[in-house]
């Protein structure tokens, strides 16, 4: 069995306990976060169980890389303490459950893994994705949202399964190792999750970010630039890739957006809510959402710019609402080049 790479001695000797401290949806002395992080070491019981919103923001937080989110998740697991009720666990973990009738495809770059949102495969069109092929559906699956299950056992047993119905069924054959993921939890799995947790990935995950930032610079004669403000919806999985956020800004100076500033966003982002309102949460869900969107409209912000799914279905509607446009990445650039 895959283990997690945490090491208890490191949180030992942390003296600031930012994964608790800089906590948006707990609030906690530096004493009382001390104690509590003492007690999920020791396996013992926690309010930090009950109260984690399950956004992820602590392995972002954690100045040790020492995957303190994983680790809660992990103590979830052993504790039953199920952040989310088990008759919907249950529902998800069935519906989304790999099928096992994948159809071996030859892919020709560049290849964009639409992981389990095939049904947005319409968006990888136009100049920015002229001669791209698509792979995608359960068999696929990265698996990562099963961290907000308290399921990280699903994740070991289903995600090496995944990673070689990938290489054996799409990218062995076609000569192909790297391909584009179409939004942040795929790039965050193979990139964090699978290494902190002992997971071989053999092949080459491309953020989408990265990939839209270097064909916007080969088709810049062909941008007309927006200039509008945009406040853009940073999701749970991009606190494991922190690293990938300047390409956000790179690609709003690219196509003349600018992006807002605002109170959360970057470090300080608040959720979509969607899994708060999952935990039957819903007076904190409404409060997060409220004071995301409120803070967007404070901006000006014409634009709220997406790169999950998940999060634009959840926020769409409620965004629209206060008369800002819900628009996924790579839709936007589209408009930028006249599409």
């Amino acid at each position: 069995m895959y283990e997690l790479k945490f090491n208890e001695k490191i949180c030992e000797k942390c003296k600031s306990i930012d994964c608790l401290m800089k906590c948006q949806y707990m609030d906690l002395g530096l004493d009382e976060a001390r104690e509590e992080w003492k007690k999920l070491i020791r396996g013992d019981d926690s309010r930090v169980l009950g109260d984690c919103a399950t956004c992820y923001a602590c392995e972002e937080y954690c100045p040790n890389k020492n995957h303190p989110f994983y680790m809660i998740v992990e103590r979830q697991e052993e504790k039953k303490a199920w952040p989310v009720p088990i008759p919907l666990t249950e529902q998800q973990l069935l519906v989304m459950r790999p099928r096992g009738r994948i159809k071996p495809q030859k892919l020709r770059a560049p290849v964009v893994n639409m992981c389990a949102f095939p049904m947005l495969q319409g968006t990888i069109r136009g100049k920015l994705f002229e001669g791209a092929s698509t792979f995608g559906g359960y068999d696929v699956f990265c698996n990562i949202m099963w961290l907000h299950f308290a399921r990280n056992s699903t994740i070991r047993e289903r995600l090496p399964k995944m990673i070689d119905n990938i290489r054996n069924n799409y990218l062995k054959e076609s000569g192909v190792d790297e391909f584009i993921c179409f939004h942040d939890e795929c790039y965050g799995t193979y990139t964090h999750l699978a290494p902190a947790f002992g997971i071989e990935v053999p092949f080459k995950p491309i953020h989408l970010f990265e990939y839209l930032t270097r064909k916007l610079d080969a088709l810049k004669k062909q941008i007309r630039p927006l200039n509008e403000k945009v406040a853009y919806q940073r999701p749970c999985s991009n606190r494991l890739v922190p690293e990938t956020q300047h390409w956000v800004d790179d690609i709003f100076a690219r196509i003349g957006a600018e992006r807002v500033k605002r109170q959360y966003d970057r470090e300080n982002a608040l959720c979509c809510a969607g899994t708060i309102q999952a935990q039957q949460k819903d007076e904190l869900a409404d409060d997060v959402q409220k004071r995301n969107i409120d803070d967007m409209a404070a901006a000006g912000a014409k634009y709220c710019v997406f790169n999950c799914p998940a999060c634009f279905f959840t926020m769409k509607d409620l965004v629209a609402e206060r008369g800002i446009i819900p628009i996924l990445m790579s839709e936007l650039c589209h408009i930028a080049l006249g599409e």
